[in-house]
């Protein structure tokens, strides 16, 4: 499926800012809103694993995760809300099942133990997903791609997803990711670029825009930027919901509150809190709590939820210090704790 049928176009200028499109050097995007971006090469790598201290202290007692971190696990006839809202469920990470009304879709799905180029390779989960594939409803219409890290896009999981809803689902990723997915063998994906807007396929009354982020793609040792990385702004005319990705937070340019501009206030937004230190590793591609916050003021969220945390441990921070983090912030902000905050593995959370 191409993306040529059902694009709509926006202008590329509100309030007289100027929305940066992504741009292309040498073959590859580059974060076009901040030069300074750099890459974290081989030897800033070596640095922070070598040399800064792992704060994570996850607990070796699996009794003591249970009781830190709760995973609930729904059961497939009380995911679905039957009245029209807005209804969410945090599967775990950066991975989300939303329902807008009749709308249903997820958010980076990843299901596998383990996130890196293999099944054997790469960080383990210390907290389990809430569901699996097999749990999900029948009725699933979408799935949002953020970006193809491996924590974010994990083939056996799109291979499961694929194999039960087959060209049922539509796909959403940035653009130059869409020939991975032919690659898997699955069909319906629409390409986005920064700021495209386009409607569903089956369901038009929902829209689904790529919204600009601060950040970077790779899955192999050839493909350094050659996909576009993003959030989005889902909406009908009902609601709006938000999906950051992943993102360090952009000084040059506000990107963020020019999407509060666009698409915004938002009703719900999903937005990362974790894997945030050391800052000097990971500043520009991984916002802290406080930073997450501003964006949550930024894009003019009534309620967020902080993901991309608890699950894998990525970086260096505490393995609750997010949570603890983000409280903290919200309080420095003098903003109500409860239109941001964390909720369980697992947990049902419903917007009128």
């Amino acid at each position: 499926m191409g993306t040529s049928s059902s694009m709509v176009t926006t202008e590329n200028v509100v309030s007289d800012e100027v929305f940066v499109k992504s741009r292309i050097e040498n073959n590859r995007y580059i974060n076009s809103f901040n030069p300074e971006f750099k890459m974290p090469g081989f030897g800033a790598v070596l640095r922070w694993k070598i040399g800064d201290p792992n704060n994570t202290n996850l607990p070796a007692d699996l009794e003591r995760l249970d009781e830190t971190l709760p995973v609930l696990k729904p059961k497939p006839d009380e995911l679905l809300k039957t009245s029209p809202g807005l209804r969410f469920v945090w599967i775990g990470h950066a991975s989300c099942l939303v329902q807008m009304d009749d709308f249903l879709f997820l958010t980076d799905p990843v299901f596998s133990d383990r996130c890196g180029i293999t099944s054997s390779i790469g960080p383990k989960r210390f907290r389990p997903p809430a569901l699996t594939v097999d749990d999900l409803p029948e009725n699933l219409d979408a799935i949002v791609i953020s970006h193809n890290h491996y924590d974010h896009l994990d083939y056996p999981s799109v291979q499961n997803l694929n194999a039960r809803y087959g060209n049922r689902l539509t796909w959403f990723c940035g653009q130059g990711g869409r020939e991975w997915f032919l690659d898997c063998h699955v069909e319906n994906v629409i390409e986005l670029e920064w700021w495209e807007e386009c409607q569903h396929p089956k369901k038009e009354h929902v829209k689904i825009a790529f919204c600009p982020a601060q950040h970077w793609s790779r899955r192999t040792a050839f493909d350094l930027n050659k996909a576009l990385w993003g959030g989005y702004a889902i909406w009908n005319k009902n609601h709006k919901f938000y999906f950051a990705g992943d993102t360090g937070y952009t000084h040059n340019i506000p990107i963020f509150r020019q999407i509060g501009t666009r698409y915004g206030p938002f009703d719900l937004s999903a937005i990362p809190i974790g894997a945030y230190e050391p800052r000097w590793m990971m500043e520009a591609q991984h916002v802290s709590p406080d930073e997450a916050v501003q964006i949550h003021i930024d894009i003019k969220s009534r309620k967020s939820i902080g993901i991309h945390w608890a699950t894998w441990a990525l970086a260096n921070e505490y393995y609750l210090e997010p949570k603890e983090k983000l409280l903290k912030a919200m309080e420095n902000n003098k903003l109500d704790l409860k239109s941001f905050s964390v909720v369980k593995h697992g947990e049902i959370i419903d917007l009128p």
